[in-house]
Parts: C-alpha cells; structure tokens; sequence
C-alpha cells in the first residue's frame, strides 16, 4: 500500500496510538493534564505552537475546516467592508461546502479564472469587480493537487494587496508545500494576511483545523467560533492527534513528496508500455505528495481490477476510481504517498502497475 487515509485505521488501533503516544508530545500529569474546557490547557497549546510554527502571533483552534474558512472570511469582511471574496471555482468552499460562504455568511464569490491553475497577477489585477479578499487555496486540490511557482505566488499576493484586498491562504495541506517551494513553512504562511490549517489531511489527525492571522482578527474569530457551535466542551483526543501529527508526521512530508514524484514516474514509465490507450498523470512531476491519474476506462472495471489485485496479491496501487468531471469511459483517481510508500521501489510501481493492468483487460473481456 503506497499511504493509508485516516479513516483506513479501526478504531481500535487508532485509540491505541493516541493512548501511547499522546504524552510524548504533552505533559498528561496534573495539573498540566486536566481535560480542556472550552479551549483553554492542551487547546490553548496547540494554539500557541502552530502561531509560532507559521510565523503569526495568533492562532484559533476549529473542529473543522469549513468552520475555519467561514470565520476567516467573515472576520475580513467586516474590516475591509467588502463581502466579495475572489477563489477559484475548483475550491474547496464552492465544491464542498454547500454554499456555506453566500448563505451563512453572507458573502459572494468571484473567479478570476476558470484554468485549472490558481490564478496569475494579471488576472487577479485585470479583474473587473472589487473584492475584499482574495483565497488561494495551497495547493488546489481538484486542479490536480497544483501549485504556483514561489515567484508566481509571490507576484499574486502583491496584486491583491495593491488593489487594497486582503489574502487568506485555503491552506488545508500547506504542510506538504515547502519541498515545492523550497521555503519553510513560516516564510510562505508570511505572504497572507491569515491562514488556515488542517490537521488530518496531510498529517493524520482525527480532526480539526486551526485559523493563525492578527490578534484583534483572532479575538473576532473567537466570538464567532461561539456563534458557529464550535467553542466545544472537549476536544483533547483531536488535539493530541494534532500534536502527534506535527511532531511525527510535518518533518516526513517532505520524504513524501520527493518519493510521490519517483512514484508518478515509474507509473508513467509502466503506463505507457501497458495496453493502456492512453493516461494522464498531471502534473507529470508532483507538486506535493499526492497527484491524480486519469485512465480511459469505466469506474468499475478499474475498482474491480484494484479490488481484486489488493485480495489476491496483498497489493494495493490504487485506490477508489470516480468518474465525477470526466467524460464517459474516463476515470480517475488520486495517488498519494505517506510512511508506507517510502518502501516501494520503482520496479515495485512497474510490476504492481502491470498486474492492475492485466486485470483491467480481463474485466475489459
């Protein structure tokens, strides 16, 4: 298996390592080891390590990201006194959130592209609406996991800010851009005026998410927190996870990326000598840890030939193929690498590469 999602782990085993490992990464002895309530002890130290971490002097702890967002957006708004937010079409907020952003918090959406790219300088300059802040989502995941080059980003941070807007940085997997832009975490968190962060994408946490920007904009983004019904009781089992995660998983991700793009190339190399009529790794070389492969063949003739690799070999390649986006016949799915994946060889990819194929054939029969 190249990586394993959270939700892959039972329930049992996933108890297990938060019960072993949690006092590793905090101090579970009274009285420094009393439960949270409503944010404060192990919460209120997630906080400060992950605003330090990203370079800001404040952070919010959130049960979700789409709550992060919310917040985040609204609290710009108000101080810029404009609801118009400026994001892809490919984000996160407009492919799943169920139009959140327009009917909680009022806000409204604009586009200033439609390539499956985030957008240029020009394009954010040239706009031809005002908005109040701009969303880039790091890296944009339904564009093929894509990002920027550091000069590009840099570059669209500036044309936002010149036309007096704010930048929020989407960044659910930041943790797992700086092998790409070859920059720490805090320098490329350091162009936007706030950032979100997830803690189970990317670094294996049970849940939750966390908001870093200025202290009066966290102070706001607090009161709405409340507002929202995510100032909790209790949260110390997500908030371990999350520690766990920034202390075992953040420093591997960039092994990770640098072993997805060994990952993509050998399964291009397999790909093309297959019986495939044609497929589509993009980007050809990784931007992060994850990319998407798209094959010329149904869902299920492609879910049956990994099921049955996985049953029979102990082998699993791929995981689950969709056809939402593409045109009928085409499928495609996403490709990631975590601890697991650092194992496999390149003539591991070819050989498991050839034996899905030879049982996509047979379902093709």
């Amino acid at each position: 298996m190249l990586w394993q999602g959270p939700a892959d782990r039972l329930m049992g085993e996933r108890l297990a390592a938060l019960a072993t490992g949690a006092g590793e990464v905090f101090d579970l002895s009274e009285p420094s080891g009393a439960p949270d309530i409503y944010g404060d002890g192990v919460v209120a130290e997630l906080e400060r390590k992950v605003a330090a971490l990203l370079g800001f002097p404040a952070a919010v702890y959130l049960p979700t990201g789409t709550m992060a967002q919310q917040v985040a957006l609204r609290c710009w708004a108000g101080r810029t006194g404009n609801a118009t937010v400026a994001l892809h079409p490919l984000a996160h907020p407009e492919k799943h959130e169920r139009g959140a952003f327009g009917v909680l918090s009022g806000l409204r959406t604009v586009h200033p592209t439609t390539e499956p790219r985030l957008p240029t300088a020009e394009e954010v300059w040239s706009f031809d609406e005002p908005f109040g802040s701009l969303m880039l989502e790091l890296p944009l995941r339904s564009a093929g996991f894509v990002l920027p080059s550091w000069d590009e980003l840099v570059a669209v941070v500036e044309a936002a800010r010149e036309r007096d807007a704010v930048v929020h940085f989407d960044g659910a997997r930041l943790w797992e851009t700086t092998v790409h832009f070859d920059r720490p975490l805090d320098e490329i968190a350091s162009l936007a005026d706030s950032v979100y962060v997830s803690f189970y994408k990317s670094l294996g946490g049970l849940s939750g998410a966390a908001l870093v920007g200025p202290e009066d904009v966290m102070a706001e983004a607090r009161a709405w927190r409340h507002r929202y019904g995510g100032q909790l009781f209790q949260q110390f089992p997500t908030v371990l996870s999350a520690l766990m995660g920034l202390e075992r998983e953040l420093p591997r991700l960039p092994s990770y990326v640098k072993q997805a793009r060994v990952v993509a190339g050998a399964l291009a190399e397999a790909l093309r000598d297959s019986p495939a009529p044609w497929f589509r790794i993009h980007p050809e070389v990784p931007h992060t840890h994850q990319f998407p492969v798209w094959l010329p063949y149904p869902t299920e003739v492609l879910d049956a030939a990994g099921l049955a690799q996985a049953e029979e070999t102990g082998t699993t390649l791929f995981r689950s193929w969709y056809a939402e986006g593409c045109p009928p016949g085409v499928s495609v799915t996403e490709v990631g690498v975590d601890s697991a994946g650092l194992e496999w060889t390149v003539e591991d990819v070819r050989k498991a590469t050839a034996e899905f194929m030879r049982r996509v054939v047979d379902q093709m029969a």
